[in-house]
């Protein structure tokens, strides 16, 4: 490297944002992860017998993915060529595919071949992978914030180990965010700097574990501070976090949990949960129309008869926030929410339709009895059809005594809940005079 480019290098360094420049230089820097990393982990034992297999990296941002696969080429001395999914295509990968197939013919080690957000591949690009990663021609390493299981080819996840990144915790977060504010060569510890007690756990508390978050606040409120030396406190903390952006993929597993968390708090009758979780898929982007949906299952899987009131106020809701829209319609979804929540639980109409149709599908087809079949067009009393039939407004109490199924079977079994525990005392009833047993 001439003086020049030595110089320009210097130059793009310095222009780097703070977590880049104070990105660990080996594992022993590195903090976090010690659930993969720690002495005796597999990852660990991969890294350190330089015999690493294709992994994939999932976690939210800011927790090291991308900083720990450049340690792990670092550590192991392999070659090492880096893509990012979002900008690279199929004629891009059969490069870097090719590149590696040179270096193993060439006698050297198996490469790295590093992918960035590699969910963002669709099928055919992962599955141009899967040959020389299969015949070990590559080491493959996967980034990505998005669950494998749902955007990854389940042959190429299979063919890889899998470790998932965990969000730091606070106390890894003061301590990488002390190392920046000392770190006179890297850091800012060339600025005059008073830190209040509380300011780090704030921001490591607010950055909610990543890691980039915080060093980004950190850097921006010391850059953005005229005062000499500069007092670094909440005060300052707090305006210089950026507006929390939460992570949302509408067909990934962000989608999925939200919405299982926000029907079984319904379920669990918990108001305040149920609240948290539908104003988080409301504030994450989650589409209002599936929300809707959600809320009328629920309304008939998990309240039922037990609260007949639950269903149309739930269809009402979807069709008032079909009309209304955002952000109006959010009332209209609280209001919703906090009734289904309040409402008593009964979920025999959900175990009632599935023992019914298990019967239909797994046993014996039951025949129409048949003073229950058609008796109304020509012929049908020649075959006996509607014969014996009583006509039930003509029986005393609307119901007579007669079977409609043939064969003994019992589906429905009410709760004592709610309108429902009415329903049993009436069902019991009404089986007296069907002489049901």
């Amino acid at each position: 490297m001439d003086l020049f480019a030595h110089a320009e290098k210097g130059n793009r360094d310095k222009a780097l944002p703070l977590a880049a420049r104070m990105r660990p230089r080996s594992l022993k820097e590195f903090v976090g992860q010690t659930h993969i990393l720690a002495p005796g982990k597999l990852l660990r034992r991969l890294i350190e017998a330089k015999r690493l297999q294709s992994v994939l990296f999932y976690g939210p941002p800011g927790t090291g993915k991308t900083t720990l696969v450049h340690l792990i080429a670092a550590e192991t001395g392999a070659q090492f060529r880096q893509m990012n999914a979002v900008t690279s295509g199929i004629k891009e990968l059969r490069e870097a595919l090719q590149w590696a197939k040179d270096e193993v013919s060439m006698g050297q080690a198996r490469p790295i071949l590093f992918i960035d957000e590699i969910h963002r591949f669709n099928r055919a690009q992962q599955d141009a992978l899967l040959p020389d990663v299969e015949n070990g021609i590559v080491a493959l390493v996967g980034a990505t914030t998005s669950n494998p299981f749902f955007s990854v080819n389940g042959a190429l996840l299979s063919r890889s180990q899998l470790f998932e990144l965990k969000p730091l915790t606070e106390d890894e977060i003061v301590q990488l965010l002390q190392s920046a504010i000392e770190d006179k060569s890297r850091g800012m510890g060339m600025y005059p700097i008073e830190v209040q007690p509380d300011a780090l756990e704030y921001c490591a508390t607010m950055a909610e574990g990543d890691a980039r978050r915080a060093l980004g606040a950190i850097e921006l409120a010391i850059l953005s501070s005229d005062s000499s030396p500069i007092v670094l406190d909440v005060g300052l903390v707090r305006e210089s976090m950026q507006k929390k952006v939460l992570q949302f993929d509408a067909s990934g597993d962000q989608h999925y949990d939200m919405a299982s968390a926000l029907i079984k708090s319904i379920r669990g009758s918990d108001v305040d949960a149920s609240l948290y979780w539908l104003s988080r898929c409301i504030e994450s982007g989650e589409e209002i129309r599936f929300l809707c949906r959600r809320l009328v299952i629920l309304a008939s899987e998990d309240i039922g008869n037990a609260d007949p009131h639950a269903l149309p106020l739930a269809v009402a809701a979807m069709q008032a926030c079909e009309f209304v829209g955002l952000p109006e319609c959010e009332l209209t979804l609280s209001q919703a929410t906090i009734y289904l929540a309040l409402a008593p639980k009964s979920n025999s109409a959900t175990l009632a339709i599935g023992a019914a149709k298990k019967d239909v599908m797994l046993g014996t087809t039951i025949p129409v009895p048949i003073h229950l079949r058609d008796g109304h067009y020509a012929g049908s009393q020649r075959l006996g059809h509607g014969q014996g039939y009583e006509y039930s407004h003509e029986s005393e109490g609307g119901i007579a005594q007669q079977d409609y199924l043939g064969v003994d079977r019992e589906y429905y079994v009410p709760v004592c809940r709610g309108f429902e525990a009415e329903l049993a005392t009436r069902w019991i009833e009404i089986k007296a005079k069907l002489k049901k047993k």
